[in-house]
């Protein structure tokens, strides 16, 4: 361990005396070199993914004085920007999320900036909403979205409730590194704020107009009533719980059984270590309920709720829908219906990312939607809505999701929201079930129209300083030496994110990609397969997506098997 790291570790013993529990774990590891070098071998850092890391002590570790380094960094920037600032604040379930947003309220107050904070846990979708109904300069919001138990985060969003651009995020990282993180963060306390008037809770009117714009959403709006849908949910013990049900009683769906174990908020997520929808262990209490009550729908909304997933159980057993086919079923409901309806816009846009599905190419160019594709993360989606706004066309926006099971419909806020995405799928739940049919039904029926498209993530977790340096190392061996073939399967064409550029390999043709530049590799494979590797933004990970097309799920599934195992072993061996 490095001279340095022992040095930061004595500062924090001596001036990390507000919170208990740091000191405790200070004292703890105070005869483990390993662990204080990997709390202090560098700062989290800022960027348009905001601050997430390990609850805990030391620079490296998400805890009251990097929220408030942060904090203090983005008001020195507010400040400089614009006269009268203000922030909208909220928080999820996860440990000390509630002392962290009132952490910001109370150095936001102290230099001068109005916050407008909830009184208890919401949605990250809220936050967004709250950021635009409020006028304000920017939001955060404190959340780990998916991630285990043992960390937490810090999302920062823009005046136009999206997640904050790369220039705002590096204007606000520029301040942070000028302060000290012990002597230059100003407070006042939380009562002080709320008599200044410089601290202000959201009133319970804010969340029924929030909700009425949701219901605004629907495609058929009396759809549910008489339908007798019946549905089990899972909040695991998030923020979705009261918004979610909410808007499903609103439109007619009364039939709802919760999930006890998981109903109320727990940062500690004790039967699902891993809260994340996409995975069956996260729904293993809502299958067992559903056992029992035998409903038409299981729903699953993450910590924040700005990610929904389902299961189906029928005759044939259990499916579990990945992100893909649900944005898949949704986009194509949103469109067949609208278009029947007469309520589609002349010229519609849909948006998608580049791990997206290419079915969803298809199911657009059949209902002549134009459709943009933009890197991962959601907050270009919320850019894409943005440009539409600035020419007065975004009632032209429809539909927008990535394959991370993110879903918007509607203007009303600009991030992933699975509250409007909970009351679209139990809408389309309800639509099909009149027609005799249910969910597996409607994405077998779009793979019989289009071909079976398989899509397939493929995590590899590198945890730790060594783990960052692995990942690195893997993205730039990939680069220095291209790989001609992905299990045995020609390689016809590669784009890279990085270097803003696409190689045509069958004509040695280079063309320029107007996108920001990202860690990301493409491999465009024969037999319109593809392959994406990229580092995750928010986890220790690199994640590989797989698309294998076959006329079937077995003819798809054959090619999946053989990529996987040759994509693990190159990971592996990086």
């Amino acid at each position: 361990m490095a001279e340095k790291e022992r040095e930061l570790y004595n500062l924090w013993c001596k001036e990390a005396n507000q919170d208990v529990d740091l000191l405790e774990e200070l004292k703890n590891i105070s005869d483990n070199d390993d662990e204080i070098y990997e709390r202090f071998y560098k700062d989290l850092e800022f960027g348009t993914a905001g601050l997430r890391g390990i609850i805990g002590a030391g620079t490296n570790r998400m805890n009251i004085y990097t929220v408030g380094r942060t904090t203090q960094g983005l008001a020195n920037s507010l400040n400089k920007s614009e006269k009268n600032a203000s922030v909208a604040i909220s928080y999820d379930s996860r440990i000390k999320a509630k002392l962290f947003a009132e952490e910001c309220a109370r150095i936001l107050a102290a230099n001068g900036i109005k916050t407008y904070i909830t009184k208890e846990l919401q949605p990250t979708p809220v936050l967004s909403f709250a950021v635009r109904n409020y006028k304000c300069s920017a939001g955060i919001m404190i959340t780990a979205s998916h991630n285990p138990a043992k960390y937490n985060g810090y999302k920062c969003y823009g005046s136009d409730g999206c997640q904050m651009t790369d220039d705002n995020a590096n204007r606000v990282y520029e301040e942070v590194l000028n302060v000290d993180i012990f002597n230059d963060v100003k407070k006042i306390t939380f009562k002080e704020g709320i008599e200044q008037g410089l601290i202000e809770y959201i009133n319970n009117d804010f969340y029924q107009n929030y909700l009425d714009k949701v219901q605004q959403q629907s495609i058929n709006p009396k759809i549910c009533k008489g339908a007798n849908l019946k549905v089990v949910y899972t909040p695991l013990n998030g923020a979705g719980n009261k918004l979610v049900r909410e808007i499903l009683s609103r439109i007619g769906i009364k039939n709802i059984s919760v999930v006890k174990q998981q109903e109320n908020p727990d940062g500690n997520f004790p039967t699902c270590p891993y809260p994340n929808p996409e995975f069956k262990d996260a729904l293993k209490l809502a299958l067992i309920l559903a056992d029992e009550v035998k409903p038409d729908l299981i729903l699953a909304t993450d910590p924040d709720s700005d990610r929904v997933g389902i299961a189906v159980k029928n005759e044939k057993g259990t499916r579990l829908m990945t992100g893909n086919e649900i944005g898949i079923m949704l986009i194509n409901y949103i469109l067949s219906c609208r278009k029947a309806n007469g309520t589609l816009p002349k010229n519609p846009v849909a948006v998608k990312t580049i791990v997206t599905s290419p079915l969803v190419d298809k199911i657009c160019e059949k209902y002549k939607c134009e459709l943009k594709t933009v890197l991962t993360g959601f907050k270009y989606i919320g850019d894409q809505i943005l440009r539409l706004e600035k020419i007065n066309q975004e009632d032209r926006y429809v539909f927008g999701f990535e394959e991370s099971y993110g879903y918007l419909a509607g203007t009303y806020v600009r991030d992933k929201d699975a509250v409007v995405a909970s009351m679209l799928i139990c809408e389309m739940a309800a639509y099909y079930r009149k027609q005799g049919k249910d969910l597996v039904d409607v994405i077998d029926s779009i793979y019989e129209e289009y071909g079976y498209y398989q899509g397939t993530t493929l995590n590899f977790t590198f945890e730790g300083s060594a783990g960052m340096k692995k990942m690195h190392d893997v993205m730039e061996n990939l680069r220095n030496n291209p790989l001609e073939s992905i299990a045995e399967i020609e390689i016809t064409s590669i784009v890279d994110y990085k270097k803003s550029e696409s190689v045509d390999l069958d004509n040695c043709k280079i063309t320029a990609i107007d996108l920001p530049k990202s860690n990301v590799i493409e491999y465009g494979l024969k037999g319109d397969l593809k392959v994406i590797i990229r580092p995750s933004g928010t986890e220790p990970k690199i994640k590989v997506y797989i698309t294998s097309v076959g006329k079937d799920i077995d003819a798809a599934s054959e090619k999946t098997k053989f990529i996987t195992e040759f994509m693990t072993n190159l990971i592996n061996d990086k």
